[in-house]
């Protein structure tokens, strides 16, 4: 009888561990997802972020905001300037600052979010894809499976023009990014 008790309780503990939408490993502790929300809360503590890059151009809710605060995770906020509204594709400003801070190893492990996941994240990833010398191809698809059927073509153009020599590499980088 006890063996059915211990088990029954190790699968109600594992579905207390909800990813985020859009949940994604990009490199070793560094990740990508939809804006966390409290479900997801126990699912990010496991992670031990120390940093949150937020894309998008709202607010964070107040439950994300007190998250971060309540386990003093940095959290910066980019594309608060835009005023182009939702579905905007992001800046090369916004995509230069945000890859500052993704290519410094002492701000891991990180999260990359924006309101879905999709879109600004995606951008943002396919831009350090970019950095990292993946092909256009695999960028793409990479890009696409996040983004479902809400693909867009302006964020695609971007990454395909986003030029990789305006990135400035820090001096200590990921392990997993091979210098140009």
């Amino acid at each position: 009888g006890s063996a059915i008790t211990e088990e029954s309780t190790s699968t109600s503990m594992s579905q207390h561990f909800i990813p985020p939408t859009n949940f994604g490993w990009i490199e070793e502790d560094l990740y990508r997802s939809g804006q966390p929300n409290e479900l997801n809360f126990p699912f990010l503590d496991k992670l031990r972020l120390k940093t949150i890059v937020f894309l998008s151009p709202e607010d964070p809710s107040s439950q994300l905001s007190h998250f971060v605060a309540d386990h003093d995770i940095a959290f910066v906020h980019l594309a608060q300037q835009s005023s182009q509204g939702p579905g905007s594709a992001i800046t090369e400003e916004i995509a230069l600052a945000a890859l500052k801070i993704i290519l410094d190893p002492a701000k891991y492990p990180l999260l990359i979010t924006c309101n879905l996941g999709r879109h600004h994240t995606g951008t943002v990833v396919g831009c350090l894809r970019k950095l990292q010398r993946w092909n256009l191809t695999s960028i793409f698809e990479e890009y696409r499976r996040y983004a479902g059927s809400k693909v867009r073509l302006l964020n695609e153009q971007f990454i395909e023009f986003f030029d990789t020599d305006l990135v400035t590499l820090p001096r200590t980088c990921p392990a997993w990014l091979i210098p140009r």
